[in-house]
């Protein structure tokens, strides 16, 4: 069992940056690989980045190639995103995901723990 919980969310205008932070509980947070999502209102939960067990692995959606980064601190049990670039399509509730095995995955369905979600709203 693990428990994620996810700051950092906030206002910011297009051009900005946030970081977002997903902090676990429990040992087991370096065997799980971990997952960034998101949900707009009226739209579905859609894969961000995702980040293997030791973090040597990474994904991320063509959306936000190249503004967002994912990185993890297993010593902390934490899992950052770095937002870089922000715009307006990038407003949603940000959800952080963990996943047993270690191998990440571009998928919801994969992942077995959900933190509550931290909104972020970009304005123009």
């Amino acid at each position: 069992q693990v428990q994620l919980v996810e700051s950092g969310g906030g206002l910011v205008q297009a051009g900005g940056s946030l970081r977002l932070s997903c902090a676990a509980s429990g040992r087991a947070f370096r065997s799980f690989a971990m997952g960034w999502f998101r949900q707009a209102p009226g739209k579905e939960r859609e894969f961000v980045a995702t980040i293997s067990w030791d973090g040597g692995t990474t994904n991320y959606a063509d959306s936000v190639k190249g503004r967002f980064t994912i990185s993890r601190d297993n010593a902390k049990n934490t899992v950052y995103l770095q937002m870089n670039d922000l715009k307006p399509e990038d407003t949603a509730v940000y959800y952080c995901a963990a996943r047993t095995g270690g191998l990440s995955s571009t998928f919801a369905t994969g992942y077995a723990y959900w933190g509550q979600g931290t909104q972020v709203t970009v304005s123009l």
